[in-house]
C-alpha cells in the first residue's frame, strides 16, 4: 500500500501523515479548509525539524517526507486513487458515519477504509458501507510520531487478510500493533478511562487535590503523567465521549462519568486545547499550574 488518504489534519491526523511520509508512502491529507491544512503542514514540518535536532532523522530525509505529502479539501480528489483511506475526523458518530458512507460510493473497490476512533464501534461503521469486510480501526496514540503502539482493532466482519495487511503496515511504519476485537473502548481506553473517570471522582469528593492525585500515580506507579494531567491533554470532551461510548456499550454505572467532569466540559474547560482544565495552561510555558477552581480556599 503506497498510496495513503488522511481524512482530518489535526492533532491525530498531521501525526498520521507525518509517520506515513516519513516511512515512504505518497499522503492525501484532506480537511474541510484550506487553513487547517497550513496548519498541518507547520507542525509536521516543525516536527520534524524536532526529529533532525535529534539526529534521529537528517535533514534529506525530512525534506523527502514534506514532498510526499499533498493537501486538498476535495474529498474525492484526495482518496480516488488511495489504497489505505485513514479517517481521523473529530470523534463523533454521525460525523463518522457519514464519512464512510460516502468512501464507500467514491473510493476504488481495492481500497481499505481504517478509522482512528478511539472509542466508536468498527462494526457500526462499516455497516454503513458495502465492504464490511475492509473496514477496520487503527487507534494510533499520541503524540503519532512518539508512540509506538497501534490498537488494531477488528469489526464484527473484518477480513483476516484485511487485518493481516494492517498489522503488517503498522509493524512496518516502526510501530508495535496489538490485534484487538471489537468492544467499547478496544483495550486502551477501557482500562484508561475508568482510571481517568476515578481521579476526577477522587477530586471531586475532597480526597485529595489535583496535584497530589497526580503525584501519587507518578511517583506510586510509575506514570510519566498524572492521571488529571493526561485527561487535560487528551482533551476532557474527548473523555467524556469515550466514558459515554462505556456507559452506553456496557450498561454498567461504572462507566458513568463523573458530574464534575461534565460540568467541566459543559463549561467550555477542556484541558489543554482550551487553555485550562485541571491545569492553566501558558503558550510556550511547561510549567504545571493547578487551576483557581481547585485550590483549597
Amino acid at each position: 500500500m503506497k498510496k495513503i488518504a488522511v481524512i482530518g489534519s489535526g492533532t491525530m491526523g498531521n501525526g498520521i501523515a507525518h509517520v506515513f511520509a516519513q516511512h515512504g508512502h505518497s499522503v492525501h491529507l484532506i480537511d474541510l479548509k484550506a487553513e487547517f491544512l497550513e496548519k498541518a503542514l507547520q507542525t509536521i514540518t516543525k516536527n520534524l525539524d524536532r526529529q533532525v535536532s535529534k539526529e534521529l532523522i537528517s535533514e534529506d530525509a525530512k525534506q523527502e517526507a514534506i514532498q510526499r505529502i499533498t493537501t486538498t479539501t476535495d474529498l474525492t480528489e484526495g482518496v480516488k486513487d488511495a489504497d489505505l483511506v485513514v479517517e481521523a475526523a473529530t470523534e463523533n458518530m454521525n460525523i463518522k458515519l457519514d464519512l464512510f458512507r460516502q468512501l464507500d460510493e467514491i473510493c476504488p473497490a481495492k481500497t481499505i477504509l481504517a478509522t482512528n476512533t478511539s472509542s466508536i464501534s468498527i462494526t457500526k461503521i462499516a455497516a454503513v458501507t458495502n465492504r464490511a469486510s475492509q473496514v477496520i480501526g487503527m487507534h494510533f496514540m499520541n503524540p503519532v510520531p512518539v508512540m509506538k503502539l497501534v490498537e488494531v482493532i477488528r469489526g464484527y466482519a473484518t477480513s483476516d487478510e484485511v487485518t493481516n495487511e494492517i498489522m503488517d503496515l503498522a509493524s512496518n511504519l516502526s510501530k508495535e500493533p496489538v490485534e484487538v476485537n471489537d468492544y467499547p473502548g478496544f483495550v486502551a481506553n477501557r482500562i484508561l478511562m475508568p482510571m481517568i473517570n476515578e481521579a476526577i471522582y477522587s477530586l471531586f469528593e475532597g480526597v485529595a487535590g489535583v496535584q497530589e492525585i497526580d503525584t501519587v500515580m507518578k511517583l506510586g506507579m510509575a506514570h510519566p503523567m498524572g492521571p488529571l494531567q493526561l485527561a487535560d491533554f487528551i482533551g476532557l470532551d474527548v473523555c467524556l465521549s469515550i466514558l459515554k461510548v462505556l456507559h452506553d456499550g456496557f450498561g454498567n454505572p461504572k462507566y458513568a462519568p463523573c458530574p464534575l467532569l461534565v460540568n467541566m466540559v459543559e463549561a467550555g474547560f477542556k484541558g489543554v486545547k482550551t487553555g485550562e482544565g485541571f491545569y492553566k495552561y501558558t503558550k510556550g510555558s511547561k510549567e504545571l499550574v493547578v487551576s483557581h477552581r481547585f485550590l483549597k480556599k
